[in-house]
């Protein structure tokens, strides 16, 4: 008879204790969804501030987006001067991306018979470069692989009497660099002058030999010729990229162009593979 009532209690202290459970469950589901909203706003101002920051880091287009017909840097009468018994149109070198490397090559020999010969070989060479978002501007990578150019220049194999200096007045940086070769035909002149205008590398090979017994050429004489030759090269890229431009040489201008390394042998270049323009760390081929 008294069971009854001693469970009475038990049943309304565990009643009035669901609602307590009930009061703390509620409180701990607001606590929770406040948490998430800040969350959330927080991510949305992360994503923002990373948008902004992408947005920033984008690098600056490359200033030059054509190249010239090498075969038509020069003029008609610089390659008379330079290599007058060459045929104008050149030989153009092999090129798997005509939008960023390409070179041309032309060869003279004026035979004196038992007098001997005079030897002209002339080359131009470039080498273009985009920007990149991960390895920077055109500009920059094309000054780094304009030093590494004129660094080659300079460390020619056998090169005796070897001559380095500055240029002014041919793209935004210039070196020439001259010295001797000697060969199984003869002692050849060299001259390269390597240059950059803005994200574009040009190189101007020129070289002559007195065969034959004939005397060997001026080094004053070819290295002026080379340094006109690179002036007039800077040009035709200035050229190429203005509104309507052909590209062609005038025959007056103010170029400049970097070529790899000289010729092996009298009426032969030595060929250089490279690599497109964005990634490229190569001189384009010389035939």
């Amino acid at each position: 008879m008294h069971r009854p009532a001693q469970r009475l209690p038990r049943i309304l202290i565990s009643a009035a204790v669901v609602p307590v459970m009930l009061v703390a469950a509620g409180c701990s589901s607001d606590s929770g969804s406040g948490s998430d909203s800040g969350a959330a706003a927080k991510k949305d101002s992360d994503a923002k501030a990373s948008a902004s920051a992408t947005k920033a880091a984008v690098v600056k287009e490359a200033a030059y987006a054509k190249l010239p017909e090498p075969c038509k840097v020069f003029s008609s009468k610089t390659l008379g001067e330079l290599v007058p018994k060459a045929s104008k149109s050149g030989k153009e070198g092999r090129s798997d991306d005509t939008a960023t490397r390409g070179s041309c090559s032309w060869d003279s020999l004026e035979d004196k018979g038992v007098k001997g010969s005079q030897f002209r070989w002339l080359s131009v060479s470039l080498l273009r470069f985009e920007s990149d978002q991960t390895r920077g501007t055109g500009e920059k990578l094309a000054s780094a692989y304009y030093a590494d150019q004129v660094q080659d220049a300079r460390a020619e194999t056998g090169a005796t009497n070897a001559k380095s200096e500055p240029v002014t007045g041919t793209g935004n940086e210039a070196t020439s660099v001259s010295y001797d070769l000697k060969k199984k035909e003869g002692t050849f002149k060299q001259q390269v002058v390597v240059a950059r205008a803005e994200n574009i590398v040009l190189s101007v090979d020129y070289n002559g030999a007195g065969l034959a017994g004939d005397k060997a050429p001026s080094a004053e004489d070819l290295s002026k010729a080379a340094l006109k030759a690179a002036k007039e090269a800077v040009e035709a890229v200035v050229t190429a990229n203005q509104a309507g431009g052909s590209g062609s040489g005038s025959g007056s201008g103010g170029s400049a162009s970097p070529s790899p390394s000289p010729s092996k042998g009298a009426g032969e270049s030595p060929a250089k593979d490279t690599e497109p323009s964005a990634s490229a760390s190569k001189s384009p081929a010389k035939n």
